[in-house]
């Protein structure tokens, strides 16, 4: 089945993102990390804050990173996982838009 869209998000890439975000334990990795801020968090400190480690944590990690959505750096012994906020950003417009354009009514932007 093939859709159409006028987001510049190509489908095969957002249903990519959507996907990874299809776990709530996935979610809760990303939401904690929003809160954290364009500096991430230590694989520790977010494992503390959603209460995953060793294995889970990696996988939920790997699936996020594999769809865009965060990036991992090495500092020293320490491994920083942070958002890729144009890349959630994009998943956010991709949604929105098409916002109303079926209405017929006014401006279609949102936000």
């Amino acid at each position: 089945m093939k859709y159409e869209s006028d987001s510049p998000e190509p489908i095969e890439l957002a249903a990519l993102g959507f996907a990874a975000l299809g776990s709530e334990q996935r979610l809760a990795v990303l939401r904690s990390l929003v809160r954290a801020g364009e500096e991430g968090r230590s694989i520790g400190e977010l494992g503390k804050a959603v209460g995953l480690s060793g294995a889970t944590l990696t996988h939920h990690i790997r699936a996020l990173t594999a769809a865009g959505l965060v990036n991992r750096t090495k500092e020293g012994r320490v491994i920083r996982v942070a958002v890729e906020y144009d890349r959630v950003r994009a998943l956010s417009d991709y949604l929105l838009s098409a916002c109303c354009v079926d209405t017929g009514i006014g401006d279609h932007t949102h936000g």
